[in-house]
């Protein structure tokens, strides 16, 4: 195990007995290493702002406030070459801006050597794409999040225009694509809107009634929807 992973062990182990003490010898025995590597390893942590603190006595030890948490510098190597390639992924995508700022903010918060080394990793990867993908527009995150009816001006498949306004529901990434879907007005009914197509995005201030998406609103003919985030 190496020492970052020892660190996110250590907190780990102390929120899970939290408020019980835990004693250095205890947590030496645990990883397998001295008790002097460990109490470095204590003095780290604390030096980082974590709330450990020590309790004297014979049936001492050291105690966490159970609502701490380590953060990014937390991550193992393959946890944060995870997230390198899945904000890499999507680098044509609406969230393509905050995925560059979100792998930077990453890397920043990692001890030196293994962001060096998830960098190195991550650069034996490589997404194989073709030349005239079309890049999404940037405003497609903010129609998405913003809660509000948006004004799209929008290409359909066979080039005719037309602008109509929609109420954002959610979004559906597949084979590269990104589709918002939304209530649209024009239609009076759910319809799915491809992100390339988008020639233009106006979040208004209009605040749209509040409806439930359900999945037989999408009629997918093929294909599982997955959530992002997994239970």
């Amino acid at each position: 195990m190496n020492r970052t992973d020892r660190l996110y062990g250590i907190v780990e182990e102390l929120r899970a007995v939290a408020p019980r003490p835990r004693s250095a010898r205890r947590l030496a025995e645990r990883f397998e290493v001295s008790v002097r590597t460990i109490e470095r390893d204590l003095a780290a942590l604390q030096q980082s702002g974590l709330p450990i603190w020590a309790e004297p006595g014979r049936t001492g030890g050291y105690v966490i406030d159970a609502s701490a948490s380590l953060g990014p510098a937390g991550f193992t190597l393959d946890e944060a070459l995870a997230v390198l390639i899945g904000l890499g992924s999507l680098r044509s995508g609406p969230f393509r801006l905050s995925a560059r700022t979100a792998a930077r903010k990453m890397l920043a918060v990692m001890p030196d050597g293994d962001a060096a080394r998830a960098v190195g990793l991550a650069s034996r990867v490589h997404f194989l794409e073709s030349e005239d993908d079309a890049v999404v527009p940037v405003e497609f995150a903010a129609a998405l999040r913003g809660d509000r009816v948006v004004r799209l001006r929008y290409a359909a498949a066979g080039g005719a225009e037309t602008t109509r306004d929609v109420e954002p529901l959610g979004s559906i990434g597949k084979d590269g694509q990104w589709y918002l879907i939304a209530w649209c007005r024009l239609r009076d009914g759910v319809r799915a809107f491809r992100g390339d197509r988008m020639l233009s995005v106006e979040v208004t201030d209009e605040r749209p009634p509040r409806r439930t998406l359900r999945s037989e609103d999408l009629a997918i003919p093929y294909g599982r929807l997955r959530p992002v985030i997994d239970d």
